[in-house]
């Protein structure tokens, strides 16, 4: 292999590994080796071998539906189910069989605090929203975006769901919190273990990291987000 080749390699090692931590939020390969459940020791490992695992491949689908080519050479799309124009794809199994796709009006709550709640967050509908059937389910929770500390993985504006049965947390993914004088606020959680503390991360560098104690942030879960509906 020659020295050009061999930077190539390097390059597009350190560009997958770029791409993981900005589609997940991370920041550093400690926080990296938490998500994947591995040492840390194991990306050098890797980067070393300038290849990235299947086992970082399928967890990363699993968790985020990370596109496996989109992370190894960038190729379109990033999440699979989505065109490469960006547009959710949705399909509905019984599209080929003749049945038309059901759809439901669903309820939208706002994330704020109604002047009426007493003791925490209450689900107060302020518009509907129509949700195609694979979207749509007896847990769900539909909120419509009011701040841009989420940006711009979610922006001002849009519609997320957030399954209230998915209360379990797995470090790095995005949940909804019901937290006390800001109403329902959707963060992306990371596990600090050492502190029993969970960070609660915005997408958005302009807003600061939150810190809360293991216990109070499984009782403040509300659900985990499922998806979100919003303009490119």
């Amino acid at each position: 292999m020659t020295e050009v080749d061999t930077q190539e390699t390097g390059n597009r090692f350190d560009e997958a590994f770029e791409r993981i931590k900005k589609s997940t939020g991370m920041r550093t390969q400690v926080e990296i080796a938490k998500l994947l459940d591995i040492r840390q020791s194991s990306i050098s490992d890797a980067k070393r071998r300038q290849s990235i695992p299947d086992s970082w491949l399928i967890k990363l689908y699993q968790i985020y539906n990370l596109n496996p080519n989109w992370i190894i050479d960038g190729e379109s799309p990033q999440f699979l189910g989505e065109q490469r124009g960006g547009a959710l794809q949705v399909r509905d199994a019984g599209d080929a069989y003749g049945r038309k796709p059901k759809h439901y009006q669903t309820p939208v709550c706002a994330m704020s605090l109604s002047p009426q709640s007493q003791g925490g967050w209450q689900e107060t509908p302020v518009e509907t929203v129509t949700v195609p059937e694979q979207f749509h389910r007896p847990s769900l929770l539909v909120v419509r975006m009011d701040e841009n500390d989420m940006e711009p993985l979610i922006g001002r504006g849009a519609y997320v769901g957030i399954d209230k049965e998915r209360k379990t947390i797995r470090s790095g993914g995005l949940y909804a919190l019901d937290m006390p004088v800001e109403g329902l606020v959707i963060k992306r959680l990371l596990h600090d273990a050492e502190n029993a503390r969970f960070i609660l991360r915005s997408e958005n560098p302009a807003f600061m990291e939150q810190t809360v104690a293991a216990d109070a942030v499984v009782e403040r879960v509300v659900g985990r987000v499922a998806w979100v509906f919003q303009e490119i």
